[in-house]
């Protein structure tokens, strides 16, 4: 058998079987698949699709390519959510200390940001010298003592994944159902979490255009975990417009911070019904009983009182939890406002390349973020405005005038404009 034999197969529409995909995925993991063979896997798979048995051979053997991590020695559930990444997304930063103030554990490997999408490290590295980069024993030992950690996954873990997403990034085959599939779950069942989330997005700023897409990925991903023995479940949610109020690392850390000081908006209730299905999954509680706990957790101060523990365990200044002015915002601010009268309508991936072109995001994988750089939105799609209206504040440093003009691109003004609900839909079971 080789490399070259199975991407034959897949050219002609063949059903791969377990030996050949755990070949496949050995060779691309020890360098012995050359980035043009894999390109030309992804783009047959892409253009032929998987069946579901092919989908999660594939998956399970990328999850075992590398490192998997020895489950920590601690009583009760582990918890772990995925999104599939979007604009002004800082659900993380809620949910877990939410959950861990709740007694869930949560073990949280999560990305950086590239392109228009923003990542949860990057939020997480708004606080002063919290680290992100933990052992496993380091991240295991956290899990223990304070009841949940958030760190970027090590260098051995999923290494079939790690070089096929490099290639379809480059190659016009990042749109594969199958391949989005594999690769997430691949990273989830290298994990020790018993209850796995995904946030699975569509719409303006998401890589799934429609519901219908989203749901069919996630309906997948959902049976890959179901398979392998795990408590799965999704949320198909709308990204059309960005989930929060402000996008950019310090921004949307201090969005964070007041959520979990009781703020009431799109990110409050999206990472408050997702904490809702993962608290009730892992305790067997009613949907009622897991409102009502997730709903103390905010009021009482108790979800605060943990994110402050997770960023002081994580050598990060919790002052901040508490003083979230302590996250400095760019000096130049700048005042977006409304061109004519109309309901708002927000582009989220206009607004997400604007903090990109701002500093605030990187289009390659090692360049630097200015954390300070930000929009701040102060009105939301569906609101009703006037000429003149102050529709955002864009931070910058300066020389802005192209991440303005997007920002400006962002907004449109129909006459009526209802926007989609957030949640189209939760699969629990497949």
């Amino acid at each position: 058998m080789t490399v070259y034999d199975i991407i034959d197969a897949k050219k002609n529409r063949k059903e791969l079987g377990e030996e050949q995909l755990r070949f496949f995925v050995r060779a691309v993991a020890a360098g012995d698949a050359s980035d043009a063979q894999i390109a030309a896997f992804c783009m047959a798979v892409l253009l032929n699709g998987m069946t579901d048995e092919e989908c999660f051979l594939l998956t399970d053997a990328m999850a075992k390519s590398g490192s998997v991590p020895a489950r920590p020695p601690v009583a009760g559930v582990i918890a772990d959510k995925h999104s599939t990444g979007g604009v002004s997304d800082s659900t993380t930063l809620v949910l877990v200390p939410v959950l861990c103030s709740l007694g869930v554990k949560c073990a949280k490997y999560s990305g950086r940001g590239l392109g228009h999408t923003g990542g949860t490290l990057d939020k997480l590295e708004s606080f002063a010298g919290l680290r992100v980069d933990l052992t496993p024993q380091q991240f295991a030992r956290q899990i223990r003592t304070v009841g949940g950690a958030v760190a970027g996954q090590t260098e051995q873990t999923v290494p079939a994944d790690r070089r096929m997403y490099a290639v379809r990034d480059v190659t016009a085959t990042i749109d594969s159902i199958p391949l989005i599939a594999s690769s997430v779950m691949s990273k989830k069942l290298a994990s020790f979490a018993d209850v796995i989330l995904l946030d699975v997005k569509y719409g303006d700023g998401a890589f799934m255009q429609t519901a219908e897409e989203a749901e069919r990925l996630a309906r997948l991903m959902v049976k890959i975990g179901r398979r392998a023995g795990r408590n799965v479940s999704a949320a198909v949610t709308n990204m059309d417009a960005p989930l929060g109020d402000a996008v950019g690392c310090n921004a949307e850390a201090r969005e964070a911070v007041a959520v979990l000081g009781g703020k009431k908006n799109a990110l409050a209730r999206l990472s408050l019904f997702l904490a809702e299905k993962l608290l009730a999954a892992a305790f067997s509680l009613t949907e009622e009983e897991a409102a009502r706990r997730v709903a103390e957790a905010v009021s009482s101060g108790a979800a605060l009182e943990k994110f402050a523990q997770i960023v002081a365990a994580q050598g990060g200044d919790a002052r901040v939890v508490y003083d979230p002015s302590l996250l400095p915002l760019a000096p130049v601010k700048t005042a977006v406002r409304a061109e004519r009268d109309g309901v708002l309508r927000v582009a989220a991936k206009k607004l997400g390349e604007a903090c990109l072109l701002l500093g605030g995001g990187r289009q390659r994988a090692e360049d630097a973020v200015d954390h300070s750089v930000g929009i701040l939105l102060q009105k939301r799609a569906g609101d009703r405005v006037k000429k003149g209206d102050v529709l955002a504040e864009v931070y910058s440093r300066s020389g802005a005038e192209e991440a303005l003009a997007r920002v400006r691109a962002a907004f449109s003004y129909p006459a009526a404009y209802t926007p989609p609900a957030l949640v189209y839909d939760y699969i629990s079971e497949v």
